[in-house]
């Protein structure tokens, strides 16, 4: 083999058992790699592996061969090639994606992972740090600090890391001189204390030659603290192996009448046989009768075991339910302030909702109030209106229920979750709770004597909401008013909600920005609920463009309360019709988010309703919806005629 200048010999080629039988007893490290683009993360995890001696035979001889191929040094072994492993990473050079490698040396075993350095990735090491022990912190030595270092250094104290290195690197391309690494770590220090890492060690190092990787460099004499791999090897690790208990119920195991138990994984702490828990949610307690794996039954389980949990007695847990022990029950909220890492192209707005998961709890959720955005540079408080691709945001949250949380300083189980689109399923966000917001333990629903039935009783007919949507001159007003009509002669009770007419009062204070007209609709919705409980056929005349605020308001409302009619006229009608002039101040360029020339209309995919006002006459719309209405009111009339005999 050619070995460069690396001072070693061909790894010594071992099997997979004799390495278990090393290290199987030794403490497990789990660290990531982070910092900008190139300044050598692949190469250093490459040279940790070469240096611990981790590698087979066939892997030290694919190296050498893939150097040559692949390879950007001249020849010589190109360490990073051990850990990016794919062509499609190798052909540009950088890593696109996380990378796992395990090794380990005497002391201890290692997990590393290496993360992208570019921005469009860091979704990726924000996910990877939420788990990591300890964190390495690369800094070219010829560049400096760099805006996604600070940024990954942000995350990396939100996420609850305190165990930090900065490995400035590339000292062989700055001539090994003090002043350089001494200049990068005084520049540093003060952005890392205002991030509250009071402890923060810095180490030069060159990952390609070996200087203080694992061995002392005698190129840089001026230093005398522990090498990269010393200080990995000598970091004490606090686990909450003891911790209070937390069991997230995964499934209720019921096979037959005879057997009930509840399966999950063990979060934190230790489970025993006696235990008395606590149901978060209902207060419910009971206690362990036993404890059964796959093994068979065990006295205790700590934190990562998967188990079933048999109770003394029968009481009302379902997935998603929280178990803790009695004494030491966690907190129910529906609203807290979170810190955000934004994760999707598709902004963050107010009002918006989402699906949030917090271990194996899943709600509905919306972003109540985007307090500020944290600014990488300064680490400045900004105002924002909503939250980009990898934008640090605090925020307030609020859940459709109440959830079983803690501060993720405190608890990184249930202190952490994701937000997830509700219409592509993608996860947007990832969240670490601060704290409770004490408005939530203040505000209660109050009970009314007279309620929803008893309105629609006196009105002779069910509240409903009826959602017109459809472009600008479309159609919609006049449709919504010549329903309100035929209502009215029939002896319903109605009301019109009119875009026009409601942002002269109730939204005047909004724009048309894509959060504004999220926050108009979730205004609009809530209303026309309200005026639904009263029990009136509430008629809304809206854009509304975006498909998700339209579920929202359908979520809001309820299924089966809530009627959407697409009002649907082709762009070059509705522009014919253009009874506000708006579409010819649109192509003028005034009007710069006009929903369909500037800003994007999202048609219904299953609409209740389709209203074809460029083909069909008026008429003949409304005595078609007259229909439907009739229809649903016959259904509800059978359900509740069902419900009362059985």
């Amino acid at each position: 083999m050619h070995h460069g200048n690396t001072g070693h010999g061909k790894p010594k080629p071992r099997t997979f058992r004799s390495f278990l039988e090393e290290h199987c007893q030794q403490d497990l490290l789990r660290f990531i790699t982070c910092g900008s683009v190139d300044d050598g993360k692949s190469t250093l995890i490459g040279r940790m592996l070469w240096e611990s001696k981790m590698l087979f035979d066939d892997q030290a001889e694919q190296l050498e061969l893939e150097s040559g191929r692949y390879g950007t040094q001249g020849g010589n072994l190109d360490f990073a090639l051990l850990v990016d492993g794919l062509s499609a990473k190798r052909e540009p050079g950088i890593t696109i994606d996380v990378a796992y490698r395990f090794f380990a040396t005497a002391k201890r075993r290692f997990i590393v992972v290496d993360t992208p350095g570019h921005e469009q990735y860091t979704r990726n090491m924000a996910t990877e740090a939420s788990t990591a022990d300890a964190a390495i912190l690369l800094v070219d030595a010829r560049k400096g600090s760099l805006l996604q270092t600070r940024r990954h250094a942000c995350i990396v104290s939100i996420m609850g890391i305190r165990h930090i290195v900065l490995a400035i690197n590339k000292m062989d391309l700055a001539g090994f001189r003090e002043k350089i690494f001494t200049d990068i770590r005084a520049s540093f220090l003060p952005f890392a204390k205002r991030l509250g890492i009071n402890s923060l060690s810095a180490i030069p190092i060159s990952a390609l030659s070996g200087e203080n990787v694992t061995k002392s460099s005698d190129c840089m004499p001026w230093y005398s603290g522990p090498t990269l791999m010393a200080w990995l090897e000598s970091l004490e690790i606090k686990h909450s192996a003891s911790g209070k208990p937390v069991f997230p119920v995964q499934w209720v195991n019921h096979p037959d009448a005879q057997f009930r138990g509840y399966s999950g994984t063990v979060a934190e702490g230790i489970v025993s046989k006696g235990n008395l828990i606590r149901v978060t949610a209902s207060g419910q307690t009971a206690e362990i009768r036993d404890i059964i794996t796959m093994e068979g039954s065990r006295e205790h389980a700590s934190a990562g075991d998967a188990v079933t949990l048999l109770l003394d007695r029968e009481i009302d847990i379902s997935r998603g339910d929280v178990l803790t022990l009695a004494r030491e029950p966690v907190t129910m909220s529906d609203q807290f302030e979170a810190v955000l890492v934004w994760m999707h192209d598709d902004p963050g707005l107010a009002g918006r909702t989402y699906e949030l998961k917090l271990a194996t709890q899943w709600v509905p959720a919306s972003i109540t109030a985007i307090k500020y955005r944290i600014g990488i540079d300064t680490l400045s408080h900004e105002s924002c209106r909503q939250i980009g691709l990898n934008d640090i945001s605090v925020c307030n949250i609020a859940t459709g229920k109440p959830l079983a949380i803690t501060s993720y300083s405190e608890r990184k189980v249930l202190g952490s979750f994701i937000l997830v689109d509700r219409y592509t399923n993608a996860t947007v966000a990832a969240g670490m709770i601060r704290h409770s917001l004490r408005r939530a333990a203040n505000i209660h629903q109050q009970p009314l004597s007279v309620g929803r039935a008893d309105r629609e009783k006196l009105n002779h007919h069910k509240g409903r909401v009826i959602w017109l949507t459809g472009l600008s001159g479309s159609g919609k007003s006049t449709l919504a008013n010549a329903l309100d009509i035929e209502l009215h002669r029939t002896g319903m009770r109605t009301y019109i909600l009119d875009g026009d007419n409601i942002r002269q009062g109730l939204n005047r204070d909004l724009g048309f920005s894509e959060a504004d007209r999220v926050e108009n609709i979730r205004r609009v919705a809530e209303v026309a609920r309200l005026m639904m409980d009263a029990g009136l056929i509430v008629i809304t005349a809206f854009i509304s463009p975006f498909i998700k605020d339209r579920q929202m308001a359908r979520e809001l409302v309820g299924e089966r309360d809530f009627l959407e009619v697409y009002v649907s006229a082709p762009l070059d009608v509705c522009e014919e019709r253009d009874p506000k002039g708006l579409y010819q101040k649109a192509r003028r360029g005034e009007i710069p988010l006009m929903t369909g020339i500037g800003s994007p209309y999202e048609p219904p995919v299953q609409p209740d309703f389709i209203a074809d006002t460029g083909n069909v006459p008026l008429n003949s719309i409304v005595e078609a919806l007259m229909a439907v209405l009739t229809r649903r009111s016959e259904d509800d009339q059978e359900i509740r005629k069902t419900a009362t005999l059985s």
